[in-house]
């Protein structure tokens, strides 16, 4: 019998996986198996730090929105703003919320003592 060479679809799907791992240091850039597990493992830990960069981001941005607020009194904290934002129905959320404090403080504490004017 003549021999049958195999197709090109699987050295086609390795070499995918390889350009993925070309970065990668040692066997985990060489060997079929380990490029696999190391491409699952990287895709994996993207994801997962997708979602804490996020987390972080929201934590810097009420850090800052209470540092700021807390300058002015200690009477006032980042709860019962956020508690007044809502009832008062403005539609600022903390990423604007903390870009305002940090470079307009002025306009800031003025959206504040609005807030505690239409709470009171």
């Amino acid at each position: 019998m003549t021999r049958i060479k195999r197709g090109y679809i699987a050295r086609r799907r390795r070499t995918k996986i390889r350009l993925f791992a070309s970065s990668f240091r040692g066997a985990h850039s060489r060997l079929t198996r380990t490029i696999t597990q190391q491409k699952l493992r990287a895709l994996a830990s993207a994801q997962r730090d997708r979602d804490r960069q996020k987390r972080n981001f929201r934590r810097l941005w009420i850090v800052r929105i209470n540092a700021v607020i807390r300058e002015k009194g200690v009477y006032y904290s980042y709860s019962i703003l956020i508690k007044n934002l809502y009832k008062g129905l403005v539609l600022l959320n903390r990423k604007i919320l903390a870009q305002i404090a940090i470079s307009n403080r002025n306009c800031f504490y003025t959206i504040s003592n609005e807030i505690i004017k239409e709470g009171n």
